[in-house]
């Protein structure tokens, strides 16, 4: 039986996905059930002073109302309302708890209806008077208020000092403007109450997590309370912490006593997280012959009034370059927003745009090749704990992006390369993230018929979870793929976190070894327990499944079929259920590593930016499905383009509201900006970072692609922009 892991698998959920048969937390239908509508403020900051309902009330259909002032019981204190990756410090918004208003788009009431297009009508007769206060939301307006936060890069040597003295150097700021997830699906949450039950279908990267949460809001036991969110249409971190509209959902629940389902309009999904606004920067020192000296970055980004929200934007330059003389630093500054969130590679793919775009400037302050800089000042260790990588092979990502790209023939002069009356431009960058993992469960039922199901409580937002689960479980198992059944996205599953951080494939898939191997060890008993048995005084590293049947690794020959094996021990099903329990030793650090390069062509007369070419090169481990993976990075990509040339929340700070709440002008890539994308995946055996070898592909996709971009627009035009998106009246003047 060929080997299921490292072969280009074609999604196991495929079909479900396209006919129609996988339901999503918006689909989920039940007698008798209730749609809600969500009234949401239209101020940023104040209280409200007076709520009409009887307008909505006298709508036909309209059930009930729901407000701070007449909704079901909620917990009080702060603690109920944190969760498994809720910020660690301030105060969780509680959804309807109170008079107070602390964001535009908060939601104040809940229209109760039997159909979704009467709550909807209804809702726009619900009047509200409301008390203002003054308010802030620019990032630059208000960065003066700044105010540091601890962060785990720690200074070394002296920095400042070794900038000043630098024979070349460089400093400047780079600015990453507000993006918001967009995911395809919106949020949307269905609760039904039955025999003392809530079951809650949910549009969440994490059920045992959203279990949890809705266990301490409404003070209820565990047992009492199942999530579940078995598809997922795209979170991209939008879906790690609960969002409010699974509290309303209840709440409605608990009020009528009656199945509720709450789906938010896309203008609503604006309120909730989103991609911090930051300003980066970076300082850049270096000797005459391109070593680095001094390495400084400091980052100011956005978070709420009543959270503090942060990720590492400044260490990740300790991850790819030396530099004797180090200094990072993180402030925070505090608007009348929702609070901010994790998005794709949350720190890497704003922190690394800027040191990669810094990295670009120092390469052309030195008059050398961008990538001969990166491979001078290449780290094989990690620079801020002086660690060695349990695997590293970014300068094979530059060997074999740069010869697929075709590099060499660069000319490294702005604005000496066109196409008839475009600019042509060559831009690269390095990416970096890293290889985590998580205690994770995995339990497998093996049936004597030859079937395995194979369940976790984990999420599949869209990535290919299932398929890879079922992959390695085939392998393990010795079974064919279709023998296998993968169950997730059920909070009464094995316990599981939340699905982000590129952590599920390697955390759960090695849960899947562990759990195998304790099948394999059953097994085995099974099988020295029949007569005459071929694998008497065999153990269970001795041996392996193979083709249905359980064989010597010294001898295939001496094999006994599983389903023999489960018929003499009267067995009709083995039940385990093992952990994975990431590794304790701290000797070595684990990373991802890419090194991407970028064409664009840039019109001479209006402006215009196209992405021609991109090419990303990525050390990741072990592969475990080339297809999946290509679509993993390439998604990336894409929004990596997107965050260069396209996406921007724009607000009108004078009334603390966004203005593009819609994707008809929140700009993303559509089909016609995107060209050519080549994926190559850099072998790279890591026998460390877990028994499988796996690192996780899902944020290194996006990290460095802006930086590329940005790089090869000032190739193209001789002139630098450094806040983004790179928009067409920015580049009109250079051209």
């Amino acid at each position: 039986m060929a080997s299921y892991i490292g072969s280009a698998t074609s999604r196991v959920d495929g079909r479900a996905k396209v006919t129609g048969e996988a339901k999503y937390a918006g689909e989920f239908n039940v007698s008798g059930l209730v749609h809600g509508y969500v009234v949401d403020s239209p101020i940023p900051k104040g209280r409200i002073v007076r709520i009409d309902t009887s307008g909505a009330l006298g709508v036909a259909g309209v059930i009930d109302v729901l407000t701070h002032s007449n909704r079901p019981t909620m917990a009080d204190k702060d603690d109920a309302y944190k969760d498994e990756v809720a910020p660690e410090k301030g105060s969780p918004y509680r959804p309807l708890y109170d008079d107070r208003i602390q964001f535009t788009g908060q939601p104040v009431a809940l229209v109760l209806a039997e159909d979704w297009e009467t709550a909807r009508v209804a809702a726009s007769l619900v009047k509200i008077e409301y008390q203002k206060e003054p308010h802030v939301t620019d990032l630059q307006a208000e960065r003066a208020r700044a105010y540091a936060i601890d962060v785990p890069e720690k200074p070394r040597g002296d920095a400042e000092k070794a900038f000043a003295s630098a024979a070349i150097s460089h400093a400047a700021e780079y600015s990453i403007p507000t993006e918001h997830h967009n995911p395809m699906e919106l949020f949307a949450s269905t609760a039904i109450w039955e025999n003392g039950q809530l079951t809650v279908y949910d549009k969440t990267q994490g059920v045992q997590n959203v279990q949890q949460y809705l266990c301490k809001v409404f003070k209820l036991q565990p047992n009492a309370v199942r999530v579940m969110s078995p598809y997922m249409g795209g979170g991209f971190g939008a879906g790690l912490r609960p969002q409010y509209q699974v509290v309303l959902a209840v709440l409605g629940a608990n009020a009528l006593k009656r199945p509720v389902r709450v789906v938010l309009t896309r203008a609503q999904m604006y309120a909730l997280g989103y991609r911090p606004a930051s300003i980066e920067r970076l300082a850049l020192g270096a000797s005459s012959d391109g070593l680095l000296e001094s390495m400084q970055h400091e980052a100011i980004a956005v978070t709420s009034q009543f959270e503090e929200f942060a990720r590492n934007d400044t260490g990740w330059g300790n991850l790819l370059y030396k530099s004797p003389n180090a200094k990072f630093g993180h402030k925070l500054v505090k608007l009348d927003l929702p609070t901010s969130s994790d998005m794709r590679a949350p720190g890497a793919a704003t922190g690394v745009y800027a040191l990669e775009c810094a990295m670009d400037e120092l390469a052309i302050a030195l008059k050398t090749d961008p990538v001969q800089l990166r491979l001078q000042c290449y780290s094989d260790r990690h620079q801020g704990e002086d660690l060695p990588y349990t695997s590293k092979q970014l300068r094979e990502c530059y060997r074999q992006g740069a010869e697929a790209f075709g590099w060499d023939k660069r000319n490294a002069e702005p604005r000496s390369m066109r196409d008839g009356s475009e600019l042509v431009g060559w831009g690269m960058a390095s990416g970096v993230w890293e290889a985590l993992q998580v205690p994770a469960t995995v339990r497998i039922v093996l049936t004597a018929n030859g079937h395995a199901e194979v369940a976790t409580a984990a999420s599949d937002i869209g990535t290919g979870t299932y398929t890879i689960m079922a992959q390695v479980a085939a392998d393990m198992l010795g079974l064919p793929i279709d023998n296998i059944s993968v169950k997730l996205g059920d909070s009464t599953l094995p316990q599981c976190p939340v699905e982000g951080g590129s952590w599920i494939a390697s955390s759960v898939c090695n849960a899947i070894a562990n759990t195998a191997r304790a099948v394999r060890g059953d097994l085995l008993e099974l099988a020295k327990a029949t007569k005459d048995s071929p694998l008497a005084g065999a153990g269970v590293d001795d041996v392996a499944l193979i083709d249905g049947k359980i064989v010597s690794k010294q001898d295939a020959g001496r094999a006994v079929p599983i389903a023999s094996a489960m018929q003499s021990g009267k067995a009709e099903r083995i039940t385990r259920e093992e952990i994975n329990q990431p590794s304790e030793d701290k000797s070595h650090a684990r990373n991802v590593h890419s090194a991407i390069f970028a064409e664009v062509k840039v019109d001479e007369e209006i402006g215009i930016i196209r992405v021609m070419r991109v090419v990303k090169a990525v050390a990741a481990g072990r592969i475990l499905n080339p297809k999946t993976a290509h679509s993993q990075v390439m998604g990336g990509v894409v929004w990596g383009i997107g965050m260069a040339l396209h996406e921007e929340t724009l607000y009108d700070h004078r009334f603390g509201r966004v203005m593009n709440a819609n994707i008809a002008e929140y700009h993303v890539p559509v089909n016609a900006d995107i060209h050519d994308i080549k994926v190559i995946f850099v072998d790279e055996p890591d026998e460390m970072v877990n028994p499988l070898g796996i690192k996780g592909l899902g944020e290194i996709g996006i990290v460095g692609v802006a930086a590329a971009i940005a790089n090869a627009v000032y190739h193209a035009t001789g002139k630098r922009v450094r806040d983004l998106p790179i928009t067409l009246d920015k580049v009109i003047e250079f051209v």
